[in-house]
């Protein structure tokens, strides 16, 4: 399946669901603020309106307007220990303002710095759940952007098993933008990213992507990133991109922020805001993810025609 770069046919990307779509979005994006990430810090401010349009052009954010906030961590700069920490949505106003358009959004992301050495993900995700409010008949979507594994002991009391019910409990669904390979079967490398379902996504070289349904296989990642960040977004019913796509440029940085979009889009218009997934059980490990049942809570909620 060919996806071009043209807004407009990217967009049209159909959904299988039922469910009619949430009525708006709240959309947090944790993003490491250490010495090596200034371009992905511009690539967020760049893309949030090609993720503003594509949810507007289904329906998502028209009655009720679509809301991001802004969450760095890993910061040297903060005085948090660089530890997570909240963007001003609209900085000048007095106090933080948490939540903020996408053009709000393009604007505080000035405000991040690349100044740390760090980083713990863990920690960001934990934050936003116990310190951002939610609206309850908005669709909640999480995204992680780093470039490393987690830095441990700043989150060393969390579990996986703990943030997956956590964020079942608000029926969140994240994506991560991390240092880690992907490939379209038999490869594991050359993949833009890969969903909970299995399907892998490819540059086509002209600035739009392919897809392999079912056949998308995760690679090998920087230290400990595929079992801290990769299982965590694909256990929620979230997919996982490779940032080395990103950051290579060109058309193939175009393939990743279209495909990215797209799949953001629709994962977002899948989800039931009224219908909070079950937390997952707890196995005592991660062995849910041995057994194929990642994307356990939010595919539930999911009734197919």
């Amino acid at each position: 399946m060919k996806h071009t770069l043209a807004l407009g046919a990217a967009l049209a990307l159909a959904s299988t669901s039922s469910l009619a779509a949430p009525i708006s979005a709240d959309v947090v994006f944790l993003v490491d603020e250490s010495g090596s990430m200034a371009g992905e810090h511009t690539w967020l401010g760049n893309m949030i309106s090609s993720l503003e349009s594509g949810l507007q052009a289904k329906g998502v954010g028209g009655s009720q307007a679509n809301q991001y906030s802004l969450v760095g961590f890993g910061s040297s700069l903060h005085g948090t220990g660089q530890g997570p920490h909240p963007h001003d949505m609209d900085a000048g106003t007095g106090g933080i303002q948490n939540w903020g358009s996408a053009a709000q959004f393009a604007t505080a992301t000035s405000s991040l710095v690349a100044s740390g050495g760090f980083e713990d993900g863990w920690t960001a995700i934990d934050w936003a759940i116990n310190n951002l409010s939610f609206r309850s008949d908005s669709a909640v979507n999480f995204v992680l952007v780093t470039d490393e594994d987690r830095d441990a002991p700043f989150g060393d009391t969390l579990t996986a098993n703990g943030l997956l019910s956590d964020m079942g409990g608000l029926g969140a669904l994240l994506n991560v933008v991390v240092n880690n390979n992907f490939g379209c079967s038999p490869s594991t490398t050359g993949a833009i990213g890969i969903d909970s379902d299995s399907n892998g996504y490819e540059a086509d070289g002209s600035g739009g992507y392919t897809e392999c349904a079912g056949q998308g296989t995760i690679g090998s990642g920087f230290g400990t990133t595929k079992t801290d960040y990769v299982d965590l977004a694909t256990a929620t019913g979230g997919a996982a991109w490779n940032l080395n796509i990103l950051r290579s440029g060109g058309l193939d940085a175009d393939s990743f922020t279209t495909s990215f979009v797209d799949i953001k889009v629709e994962e977002i218009t899948n989800q039931d805001p009224n219908d909070p997934g079950d937390p997952v059980p707890e196995p005592g490990s991660l062995a849910l993810f041995g057994l194929g049942l990642t994307g356990l809570y939010l595919r539930r909620r999911r009734t197919q025609a």
